[in-house]
């Protein structure tokens, strides 16, 4: 199934429940903030997530970015690309690879 495929199944599926009234931007963006905090909690205090949760929240929190841009009006599939470009010109390969070098840990400030 592509992008745009998804993203008419996801509108039909919420214009035959009428919820397109609650897809506003601001419910929409809480929304994503929300599964996004549920997605993060599966892997609080280090612990192994279950990876069937993880599925699931990571599902709903692409529903709901998928649904954000419809209501938005934009192409999904061009932001990213263009956002793309943008850090592929602030983050030059040699760049890149020099600072993933270094160990991740070493670089998060002491607690």
């Amino acid at each position: 199934m592509s992008l745009k495929e998804l993203q008419a199944t996801l509108a039909a599926f919420a214009t035959e429940r009428d919820w397109d009234n609650w897809h506003t931007p601001d419910n929409l963006v809480e929304s994503i903030s929300i599964e996004a905090a549920e997605l993060l909690k599966c892997y609080q205090w280090g612990k192994e997530p279950d990876p069937q949760a993880v599925r699931e929240e990571l599902a709903d929190v692409l529903t709901y970015c998928l649904q954000m841009a419809r209501c938005l009006v934009v192409d999904t599939a061009q932001i990213v690309f263009d956002k793309l470009e943008v850090t592929r010109k602030k983050y030059p390969v040699k760049e890149a690879q020099e600072s993933s070098k270094s160990e991740p840990d070493a670089q998060k400030p002491a607690v």
